[in-house]
């Protein structure tokens, strides 16, 4: 019970009581709204631009398969976080309270970790097509783009969100959702070849690999998102004590509300 209550401590009593989610330790509330809306555009266009070229290229079902992807799953996920946080941003920038302030307990907690996953799978899909899937080239420009903005743009996302917000260090209990979503989506990918007939990934593919490799692959992946879990964590950890124990960069609030001030705790 002990491990458990420091697991889930973060959650505990008020939720994000200095508007970390919402704020920036360099950038205005203003600033960092544009940042994240045009993030969330250029990712939305992102993906609707690659339907639009499918369907105008007789591929039209490469879009419905993109939905069995990680790559494809997650890069949504960047999109709706990047439209969400500019929302709440946003929100309050205008007012000096933000819509998360106000949302449910278990809707505040749900963000955070969909921030966690925000700032670790984009890691895991790069280092995964880069190392096992790239092929040697792109047939074209149009194909150069596209691969690039989801499998390398994608990890830029996620390390403006480690460096520029005022976010605290990734809760201990964040780590248990990461690797239960990869296991679903593990079961997705065996679902999609019983019912489509085709592997999303060549190393998942039991025809042409043992199960002993295919099993190493998918245990490395979960050890690799263990290992970039570490990784993060601690370097919001360091982004926080460098920015406001060394540089005394307390944060920029709204001029709607009177920061609050909070003591500076590094766990």
């Amino acid at each position: 019970m002990a491990v458990w209550a420091r697991l889930a401590a973060p959650y505990d009593g008020a939720f994000d009581p200095s508007q970390r989610f919402v704020t920036s330790w360099i950038l205005s509330p203003a600033a960092l709204f544009f940042i994240r809306a045009l993030l969330s555009l250029y990712a939305f266009t992102t993906l609707f631009t690659i339907f639009g070229w499918n369907g105008s290229h007789g591929m039209s079902e490469a879009s419905q398969h993109s939905f069995s992807y990680f790559t494809h799953l997650t890069y949504w996920g960047l999109a709706f976080y990047y439209a969400f946080a500019a929302l709440h941003t946003g929100k309050y920038w205008l007012t000096g309270t933000s819509f998360l302030a106000r949302w449910p307990k278990a809707l505040q907690v749900a963000h955070s970790m969909f921030y966690s996953t925000i700032v670790i799978y984009p890691w895991i899909v790069t280092i995964v097509y880069w190392l096992l899937l790239a092929p040697g080239g792109f047939p074209s420009v149009f194909s150069s783009w596209s691969n690039t903005s989801q499998h390398a743009l994608n990890s830029a996302y996620a390390l403006f969100e480690i460096i520029f917000p005022r976010t605290s260090p990734l809760p201990w209990l964040d780590i248990i959702p990461i690797v239960i979503v990869l296991g679903l989506y593990l079961g997705l990918a065996y679902i999609t070849h019983a019912t489509e007939g085709f592997y999303v990934y060549d190393f998942l593919d039991l025809q042409t690999n043992s199960s002993g490799i295919v099993a190493a692959y998918i245990v490395g992946i979960l050890a690799a998102a263990v290992i970039v879990f570490l990784v993060v964590r601690y370097l919001i950890l360091l982004r926080v004590w460098l920015t406001e124990r060394k540089m005394g960069k307390a944060g920029k609030f709204s001029s709607h509300e009177v920061a609050p001030v909070e003591s500076v705790e590094l766990k």
